[in-house]
């Protein structure tokens, strides 16, 4: 049997101003990333602080997975002159 799922399901996965193909690869890294960290006995806290972000009042792991995709997923704009 095909499930079929709306589209909104999957749109709302994704955030709108990232590629979702490169959304998936950061995803998979970044939850590649904190399960090593996890594994050694870190925080979400410190896996946010391995990539270089601030914690917010983080407390769960799959806060930090999104934050951590996010940041490698997006692009940083360069200032014109």
């Amino acid at each position: 049997m095909i499930v079929m799922f709306p589209r909104e399901t999957a749109a709302a996965s994704t955030p709108r101003h990232i590629n979702p193909i490169a959304w998936h690869q950061a995803l998979g890294f970044a939850r590649q990333a904190c399960a090593r960290i996890f594994r050694d006995g870190g925080t979400p806290t410190d896996a946010l602080a391995a990539f270089g972000l601030k914690a917010t009042s983080v407390t769960d792991w799959s806060r930090a997975v999104d934050l951590i995709a996010e940041a490698m997923s997006s692009t940083q704009r360069r200032n014109a002159a």
